[in-house]
């Protein structure tokens, strides 16, 4: 049996995912959480976010919430600058159909 059903191009999708604590997350001592900022293959943003988010369980990290800024197309058209390393990363993560962490910024309580 032949599947006709034809196949939706992978798209990376820009993502922010803001993480708290748990015991192994390899964040540094003292911080409540974090923010990463993913470049996520997927056929659309939701499987983008759904391999994210399971990623990160594999690596010990507790997502607590994503929002999503869609693909290069998108965030340009919103008027966001798009520079050549960041367009890399892109780049890899389409070509090994992969979630590239490209930053992870640590949040410390300020008491």
């Amino acid at each position: 049996m032949t599947d006709n059903k034809a196949r939706r191009p992978q798209q990376v999708y820009t993502l922010v995912i803001e993480v708290g604590r748990k015991t192994g997350d390899g964040l540094p001592e003292g911080a409540t959480g974090a923010a990463l900022i993913c470049y996520a293959s997927g056929v659309d943003e939701a499987e983008a976010v759904r391999e994210t988010v399971a990623i990160l369980k594999q690596a010990d990290l507790a997502p607590l919430d994503v929002t999503g800024y869609g693909t290069a197309a998108e965030r340009e058209a919103l008027g966001h600058d798009i520079d050549a390393e960041e367009r890399a990363l892109m780049g890899r993560a389409l070509a090994e159909n992969a979630v590239i962490v490209a930053r992870m910024t640590p949040f410390f309580d300020k008491t």
